[in-house]
């Protein structure tokens, strides 16, 4: 209860003497004493009630505050029936010490108040702990039918007031109460996940504190329970990508240790289903696994569609067609840091196994852009083979009028609502990198659709930016061939055609790497060019025969045309 509802219940006949600030401090208990220091009878949150038998001249006043101070009460309530009005040399003590103070009408006992507060005290925590035992209750007999999360939520919602909502790393809302108002926008959803990551990679204990607007939310880290008993000894970013949150609307620094414990126990029952949701998704991965294998093992087609006539009921179930598939290829890797803070090239960090962490990500970023109803928003088949996760995507068959090119999930558009939280759980030193393959309608495909994934995510995996995808459209450009070219010889490679222009243009001003840019774009056309650098067409030729000149290169030709293209595209 707050210290405010005392002051609020006129039966008490209590009186503020200063404090006013500090009214919405907790009360969790209550104590009466004249001792001159109690501070061994103190736990902290109580409101101490005293008759001032302690006090016998006003220096006694500041010794006393101070320890009431030291051990943590909330606020101290002088009683009037001895010495009538509240000693001045007490109240200023307690506004010195930013403490509220209290005047006990003689009227009314200590006693009075003391049964009031540990009722009011006690009945809350009763409700804390029928509120535990029936969600227990509730969530470990009920299996699937029960409601899972929401019903956890609503609980708190009802029997504690407190709305609260699971959110998974990406923002997804996974849960929320039915009862308790309006769910949360998605945009707040992604910020609060981005917060929560940020937070959690800097190794402090939640829960973490946010605030929106006028609005404090506190997360509260959801570990799965399987992973929890040997959590502190594995890196925080095994876990980070994966793990749930549990998103409450309210200020939790100033809650009592009763009430975190109740909503780390909430945390724990949430794991549990979490950790069912991931048991129910273990055929799946099970399958992926399976074709993984023979297509990567070059068994026979026939093979191959054998065991994709199994994954297709399991993952769309009721179609009466074959589907056509889709394959998409994640890695995380996270930076090694060298001795001055630089990073090595990006290599693997020791100790961290990427495989599960990519895999348990693409299941999660797969969700919503397939969900075409609650029955299909998990239906994916998703297996990991060492730091690399693989996604066997169904696609319900187009009809001969389209050619299925456009169906299923488009690279550009796979990140755009979980790009910001997740650049917040990699932290600087981790990439997400995703490729996405075209449609295939045949288990003679499916080979074809993983290689072009894998290329299509080295493409992104060359992008600058911590969370990149590409598609199988942009494997038919030149783009393809540029990541697969060593940096010593693309650094070579630009230096040899561009330093001298840049050297030129920081000398002079000339402006020819722009010039060069224009002139390329514009097919070498110098009316083109000219028109739109808004030079005149001798001033463009001038600067072009630099180029050549600085470059020992010749415009004209087609080859070196191509050079300073790939030159530019790779600098």
């Amino acid at each position: 209860m707050r210290l405010r509802a005392l002051l609020d219940t006129d039966a008490l006949g209590l009186r503020l003497l200063g404090g006013e600030d500090e009214l919405d401090r907790p009360v969790r208990g209550v104590m009466t004493t004249d001792l001159r220091d109690p501070s061994r009878y103190l736990s902290g949150g109580e409101l101490v009630l005293t008759g001032l038998a302690w006090r016998h001249d006003a220096t006694d006043s500041e010794p006393f505050v101070r320890i009431l101070v030291g051990a943590g009460v909330t606020a101290l309530a002088a009683g009037e029936a001895e010495l009538g009005d509240v000693p001045e040399d007490l109240v200023v003590a307690c506004a010195r010490h930013r403490l509220p103070l209290l005047a006990v009408n003689e009227s009314v006992a200590f006693a009075t108040i003391t049964e009031h507060v540990v009722r009011q005290v006690s009945g809350e925590r009763a409700g804390d702990l029928a509120a535990v035992v029936d969600r227990h209750r509730r969530m470990m007999t009920s299996g699937p039918a029960g409601g899972g999360p929401d019903v956890v939520l609503d609980l708190l919602g009802s029997d504690l007031d407190l709305r609260a909502w699971v959110l998974s790393p990406t923002g997804r809302l996974i849960a929320g109460p039915k009862v308790a108002g309006p769910s949360l926008p998605a945009e707040l959803c992604a910020r609060l996940a981005g917060e929560h990551l940020a937070a959690a990679r800097t190794g402090r204990r939640g829960p973490y504190r946010v605030g929106v607007g006028t609005t404090t939310y506190s997360l509260f880290p959801i570990s799965g329970a399987g992973r929890s008993g040997n959590a502190a000894a594995r890196d925080v970013r095994e876990t980070v990508l994966s793990d749930w949150l549990l998103a409450v609307e309210a200020d939790a620094g100033d809650w009592p240790a009763e009430r975190l414990d109740l909503l780390h126990g909430v945390t724990q029952l949430i794991a549990v289903e979490r950790d069912r949701r991931d048991a129910a998704r273990t055929v799946r991965r099970r399958l992926a696994q399976e074709v993984l294998e023979l297509v990567q093992a070059g068994s026979a087609p026939a093979e191959i569609a054998a065991r994709l006539r199994v994954a297709a009921p399991v993952l769309l179930p009721g179609l009466g067609a074959a589907p056509h598939w889709q394959v998409v290829v994640a890695r995380v890797e996270w930076e090694e840091q060298g001795p001055a803070g630089e990073n090595d090239g990006g290599r693997r960090a020791d100790g961290i196994d990427g495989g599960p962490v990519a895999q348990a990500l693409l299941e999660e970023i797969l969700v919503d852009p397939l969900a075409t109803g609650p029955e299909h928003s998990d239906r994916i088949a998703v297996a990991h083979t060492g730091d690399e996760a693989i996604a066997l995507v169904p696609l319900p068959a187009v009809s001969t009028e389209h050619d299925g090119s456009e169906s299923g999930i488009h690279a550009d558009t796979l990140l755009a609502a979980v790009r910001d939280p997740l650049s917040a759980g990699l932290d600087g030193d981790g990439r997400l990198t995703l490729g996405v393959s075209a449609s295939v309608h045949s288990a003679e495909g499916l080979r074809g659709a993983l290689e072009e994934a894998r290329h299509a995510r080295r493409v992104a995996a060359a992008r600058p930016g911590r969370v990149c995808a590409a598609g199988h459209q942009e494997l038919a450009s030149h783009v393809l061939l540029l990541p697969f070219v060593p940096d010593d010889v693309r650094r070579a490679f630009t230096a040899r055609l561009l330093d001298p222009l840049r050297d030129y243009d920081r000398r002079h001003r000339a402006e020819l790497i722009p010039t060069l840019e224009a002139f390329l774009e514009c097919d070498g056309s110098w009316t083109r060019c000219a028109a739109r650098l808004h030079l005149h067409v001798n001033t463009l030729r001038y600067r072009v025969g630099r180029i050549e000149q600085l470059t020992s290169r010749d415009l004209s030709r087609l080859e070196d045309k191509l050079d300073f293209f790939l030159a530019l595209r790779m600098s």
